[in-house]
């Protein structure tokens, strides 16, 4: 039986995808990728501080975990319009905050306590095995011959496939929709474990499909 996850990602598939659109979204969406330089570099920053917050008290700061939360989903909103499944030709809106009617949302689930021991560990050294699993996903994977890390990612190249099978039959493949989105759960719940959001480890499991396959309880 699957358990309650602590991170939540959903998408819903747009019923009548432009065969063509998803040529042009990359360049579409080059404001969004301006903000998110900043939001990153904010992100990293909040994190060191909620490390050093944790670390001393056991709890993550509320205004800051709430404010990390939102720059993820902000980055799988732009993910999912963009190149990561290309499932919506709604433009993603400029917000921190959850958007109900947008077909991409993302949570976790506010942590009341979190080990202080563990933040000493969990993102660098217990989160290896699944580093090595999202480089696979996400590319760059291999070392090369000129000394450095190389390979293409399994989620580029499934995309990819399913909007050329878009461009010639005006379908989204299904199948390859719910494989793809499994596949940003997966890297989305290593995200925010590597990012001291949850002390849930995350599962070597493919929760496949737009739904999650467990309700989001937030405190």
């Amino acid at each position: 039986m699957i358990g309650t996850s602590a991170v939540r990602l959903e998408a819903s598939l747009d019923p009548q995808l432009s065969r063509w659109m998803w040529l042009v979204k990359w360049f579409l969406a080059i404001p969004h990728y301006i903000v998110l330089f900043f939001l990153w570099i904010a992100f990293t920053v909040v994190t060191v501080i909620a490390f050093f917050a944790i670390l001393f008290t056991g709890r993550y700061p509320r205004s800051l975990f709430d404010f990390n939360v939102g720059v993820l989903r902000w980055n799988w909103r732009v993910s999912y319009y963009a190149h990561t499944v290309l499932g919506t030709d709604r433009y993603p809106p400029f917000t921190l905050a959850e958007v109900p009617d947008y077909p991409a949302h993302f949570d976790v689930a506010y942590p009341e306590h979190l080990s202080r021991g563990l933040v000493l560990v969990k993102w660098w050294l217990l989160v290896i095995p699944q580093y090595v699993v999202v480089g696979i996903f996400l590319g760059n994977w291999g070392w090369g011959e000129d000394e450095t890390w190389t390979g293409g990612g399994l989620i580029p190249f499934l995309s990819l496939v399913a909007v050329v099978i878009l461009l010639f039959t005006a379908r989204y493949p299904m199948y390859l929709f719910d494989f793809l989105i499994g596949l940003a759960r997966w890297v989305a719940r290593v995200a925010a474990y590597a990012a001291l959001m949850t002390d849930e480890y995350p599962p070597f499991r493919l929760d496949m499909g737009g739904q999650q396959p467990s309700a989001l309880t937030k405190t």
